[in-house]
């Protein structure tokens, strides 16, 4: 392989000479009958055989002999005269066959001599353990069920180009057990997630991912047409403003497992399409979230990875201790020694440090905004255990609710763990006035060119005019969470078929 990873001319000659020679082998099955069976009935997984059996010694399983009929693809093979050992792999581990005259006939062996890594086979016999104490069959009965064309990356090597296993998921799902392992947490984290809600009487929904206002944060969306309608249509950035409509309408805890699409850039932390929990509950404040949040998080460590004290790239994080709730200031000044709490309020202050940072700010910017650019800037990737950063401002909240005694800033909460965002959430807005008002401050920045901004959406505003109660809503990022509980410096490692540029 050359040094950045990438075929050089003769390894590509060698793979298409490997895939012609395959070709061959499949054409001549072809002239015996079927290649691709599809009447052999797998009956035992590899997993269930070890948990079953493993435990057993040679003598036990004499005594009681055991019958196994298994399928999967031909990982490691050894042929060795009158007899071959083969490993093959099935969704649930590996399992090693032996194979020999004497158990399917030497037609039959010379047959499967020839098969090649990769090919998917299916074989039945009794189970028995070898000299070394490996459980293995002793095949009575062996198919070629599917010819794999294509060879498999070395198995000493295995698929080292980083690019080529996010393209080609499905070889790096055969060769990389741990990838195999990160999809594996994804999916029961997603259903535990699911059933965390649902035991506590949430409803869960679906709403449009096309929507003819994107709204719900203020992202850029991406843009299609429909062709019936004549329209133009927006792929969601948030499901946030329906689910709040079912509020309205009496579904008062609700939540959404949603794809989500953001027309922004890509990197080890984006990805333009990405997968959000979003739940909303009437009656309750963002300060009773952050204690459900806390609990959430605690039970889903502990389910994923058997433990409340994770490692996420050489950092130890606690879900089991209280997380911390800090302000932006407050943050700013624990984290950065320069900065004083009374300065952190100083307007002029502010806009100087950001200055010398050549952070770009605006004349228009208020203190809150410049106090949450200084966060961004230097704070934000310092947040290693869990903290929740509250009282965000109000002009980059335009969904969240004014707190009572500082209307500058909203009864809102960003958490941050490993130093990035995972969640958001807050008391919802609902004074459709004080909605509206702010719609049209988002409609504003969109005209003078900020692609980020909310549209007016005067239809959810007639939603709150009949009324919302006290509602609390928040968004839980399922793709970093993910990432923290594999231990995944990428999101492209938590996410199946992440964005791509063409080849």
């Amino acid at each position: 392989m050359s040094e950045n990873n990438h075929p050089t001319p003769e390894e590509t000659i060698d793979t298409n000479q490997i895939i012609e020679e395959r070709r061959a082998k499949l054409h001549k099955l072809q002239e015996t009958g079927n290649a691709f069976p599809n009447d052999f009935n797998r009956e035992d997984l590899a997993s269930a055989i070890h948990e079953k059996y493993g435990a057993l010694n040679k003598e036990q399983l004499e005594e009681t002999p055991a019958q196994a009929t298994v399928a999967g693809r031909i990982m490691l093979k050894r042929v060795m005269g009158k007899a071959s050992f083969a490993t093959i792999q099935d969704m649930s581990g590996q399992i090693q066959l032996y194979i020999n005259n004497a158990g399917i006939g030497e037609e039959e062996h010379t047959a499967f001599k020839h098969w090649d890594l990769g090919d998917i086979v299916g074989a039945s016999g009794e189970l028995f353990k070898t000299k070394t104490g490996e459980l293995s069959i002793r095949v009575k009965s062996l198919r070629l069920l599917t010819k794999s064309l294509r060879p498999l990356p070395e198995k000493f090597h295995g698929l080292t180009d980083q690019e080529q296993r996010y393209r080609q998921r499905y070889v790096d799902l055969i060769v990389t057990p741990e990838a195999k392992k990160n999809f594996q947490i994804r999916s029961k984290a997603i259903q535990i997630l699911r059933t965390f809600f649902t035991d506590r009487g949430y409803l869960e929904v679906e709403t449009p991912m096309m929507q003819s206002i994107p709204g719900g944060a203020t992202a850029r969306p991406f843009v299609t047409h429909h062709n019936a309608l004549d329209m133009q249509l927006y792929l969601r950035v948030a499901p946030e403003l329906y689910l709040k409509r079912l509020v309205v309408g009496g579904f008062e805890k609700v939540f959404e497992i949603n794809r989500n699409f953001r027309n922004e850039g890509i990197s080890t932390r984006h990805n333009p399409e990405f997968t959000m929990l979003e739940f909303y509950e009437a009656y309750r404040d963002y300060k009773y979230l952050m204690g459900l949040t806390e609990n959430m998080l605690r039970e889903l460590a502990e389910a994923c990875t058997g433990s409340s004290l994770i490692e996420y790239q050489g950092q130890d994080i606690d879900f089991g201790k209280p997380f911390q709730r800090l302000t932006m200031a407050e943050a700013i000044a624990k984290h950065n020694e320069t900065f004083s709490s009374d300065e952190l309020h100083d307007i002029n202050f502010l806009r100087e440090a950001l200055a010398r940072r050549k952070v770009p700010h605006f004349p228009a910017d208020g203190i809150g905004m410049l106090q949450l650019k200084l966060f961004e800037e230097t704070t934000e990737e310092k947040l290693i255990q869990p903290t929740f950063i509250v009282a965000h401002p109000t002009d980059v909240s335009p969904l969240a609710r004014s707190n009572d005694d500082n209307p500058a800033v909203t009864d809102r909460f960003e958490l941050f763990i490993a130093g990035r965002e995972i969640a958001n959430g807050f008391s919802e807005l609902n004074d459709p006035e004080d909605q509206s008002n702010r719609f049209k401050a988002q409609a504003e920045a969109k005209a003078q060119g900020d692609d980020e901004a909310m549209f007016y959406d005067s239809d959810y505003i007639r939603a709150l005019e009949y009324g919302m109660p006290p509602t609390a809503g928040e968004g839980i990022g399922i793709d970093r969470l993910i990432m923290l509980l594999t231990n995944s410096a990428s999101i492209r490692e938590v996410i199946l078929f992440p964005q791509m540029r063409p080849e």
